[in-house]
This record gives structure tokens, C-alpha cells and sequence, in this order.
């Protein structure tokens, strides 16, 4: 995912969640993201989001914690776009 490409419906979904402070995600070099309390279903579009930029943990832990995931500007943007559309 990079600027231009459109988002899946099951990213937005993610990007929902993570508005909603349904989400906590780990911290790693491919953060898993945790919606409800549940792995979500789809790892590699989770570790794609944290990677284009869309969503961060919301505060610094050990490698392998968890923590609140949060939207950054661009997955903030992002959510904007579609709601106008």
C-alpha cells in the first residue's frame, strides 16, 4: 500500500476499528493488529497498514507488547475520503 492505491474494503474495516479504539497492536517490525480482544484475520494487510504509514501503536513498549493502536494523518485521511465518497 502507498499513496495512490485504493484500500480494500477489509483495510477500511481495519482503519474503522482502529478509530473506534477497538484495536491494540503489537509492537514488532511487523506489528500484529488485535480488534476486539481477537487476532485479526488478515495479518498481512494489518502489517501493511502499519508499514504505508496508517496506523502506529499509540504509545512506546517492549518489543512483543501490546499497546492501543491509533490512525495516524494518512489513516486519518483516509477514513475522511471514503466517508465523503
Amino acid at each position: 500500500m502507498s499513496a495512490g492505491v485504493e484500500l480494500s474494503h477489509r483495510a477500511m474495516a481495519m482503519l474503522r476499528a482502529v478509530a473506534a479504539r477497538r484495536a491494540v497492536m503489537s509492537c514488532s517490525c511487523e506489528p500484529d493488529l488485535f480488534i476486539d480482544g481477537f487476532a485479526c484475520c488478515d495479518q498481512m494487510t494489518a502489517h501493511a497498514l502499519a508499514r504505508s504509514g496508517y496506523i502506529r501503536p499509540a504509545e512506546l513498549a517492549t518489543v512483543g507488547g501490546r499497546v492501543a493502536a491509533e490512525l495516524t494523518e494518512a489513516g486519518q485521511a483516509a477514513l475522511k475520503i471514503t466517508a465523503v465518497a
